[in-house]
């Protein structure tokens, strides 16, 4: 039942009724017969199964509802460039695998090898990462460098995605040159298995700059590197940028589930208290961020005491003090240790020479 009021339209119906662009309207008064206009894209989502089969396309316009098998596209035509059947390609953060079957300049037909056990959903704007597939794509993109206009003026800091090679800061820092800007920092983002070959280059490179710092961007690194051996690159990162002096932002799912949920898990308390090597930690948003930044304070500052960088800087154990009395309370105050009034700042090594019995030693 069709209702006219105020020039709106209504519809009712007392079944199932598929409605779409260009469904053609007749209501009781003939002259009143139109066309339904161009209704808002409803986003669509594609459940995937270990062993189906996906092509990914360079068309990236709608694909037909009912189709031979499922179909996405991809924003970045030079993949189709260079990718070959036998290389893996990962979607949504590595919770969708498949291997290239087969390879064409507008289409990958891929076989999916990992999703969960009752299927995983892909929605549109998830990333897609080719691992083993090297991609001659510039870091910066042409509307990356109109836009470098309006950053300088408002931004305090740049971060340069899916840096690869020197090539990629070289031309950044020339544009900033060129800007005539020599404030804003510039931060590289450690995010590909090339970018962390290259760092050390990368770093001498960048050091032309005099705000400089480096984000390990774990979730990209990840399905780039594998999660096995991502564990140690960060570690690596974090040496190479200790030793060039560059400060090390840690980032990507730090306490996600407290910040998103309310409530954090063991394990990522663990993972945000290795966060204090590094100079900055970035959380993530979520309706809990309050809590995640108190309790991220409150372990970073603990473990200030017990870490500088990677040097572990041996505090007083409290347990080590027979002389303690139980009914002593262990507080905090302003991120040193107190026993009842007691300064517990850690101890450290003399930078000059000491004597200890009779032998002398100092800080390498």
């Amino acid at each position: 039942r069709l209702t006219c009021d105020s020039g709106q339209w209504w519809g009712a119906a007392d079944r199932t009724t598929f409605l779409g662009t260009g469904t053609r309207i007749v209501p009781s008064d003939p002259a009143d017969v139109g066309e339904i206009g161009r209704l808002p894209a409803r986003e669509q989502k594609l459940t995937l199964h270990v062993g189906d089969v996906l092509d990914v396309t360079r068309d990236c316009t709608p694909a037909p509802v009912r189709s031979e098998r499922p179909r996405i596209g991809c924003t970045l035509p030079e993949v189709f460039e260079h990718a070959c059947p036998g290389q893996q390609v990962h979607f949504d953060d590595g919770k969708i695998s498949g291997l290239i079957e087969d390879a064409t300049p507008d289409l990958l037909r891929v076989r999916i090898t990992r999703a969960a056990p009752g299927g995983s959903n892909l929605r549109a704007g998830k990333g897609i990462n080719v691992p083993d597939t090297r991609l001659d794509v510039p870091a910066l993109t042409a509307k990356d460098l109109a836009d470098l206009a309006t950053v300088v003026v408002l931004a305090d800091v740049v971060d340069l995605s899916f840096v690869r090679e020197p090539a990629d800061v070289t031309r950044l820092l020339k544009e900033l040159d060129r800007l005539g800007d020599d404030r804003l920092g510039v931060v590289l983002k450690i995010e590909t298995a090339q970018a962390f070959r290259n760092l050390p280059q990368l770093l001498l490179t960048l050091m032309a700059r005099p705000r400089i710092g480096v984000m390990i961007a774990r979730g990209d690194l990840a399905v780039e590197c594998g999660y096995a051996r991502m564990a140690e690159l960060q570690e690596e990162i974090m040496w190479l940028c200790e030793s060039a002096h560059v400060p090390v932002i840690w980032a990507t799912q730090v306490l996600e589930q407290l910040a998103k949920g309310g409530q954090p898990s063991r394990a990522e308390i663990s993972d945000a208290a290795m966060g204090e090597r590094a100079e900055c930690v970035m959380l993530n948003k979520g309706p809990y961020i309050d809590e995640a930044v108190t309790v991220l304070a409150d372990v970073l500052s603990r473990m200030a005491e017990h870490h500088d960088k990677k040097n572990a800087l041996l505090p007083t154990l409290h347990s080590w003090h027979p002389d303690e009395r139980p009914d002593r309370v262990w507080s905090r105050t302003a991120g040193a240790g107190v026993v009842a009034g007691r300064d517990l700042r850690p101890a450290r090594v003399p930078a000059h020479p000491v004597e200890t019995r009779g032998v002398p030693t100092e800080r390498t």
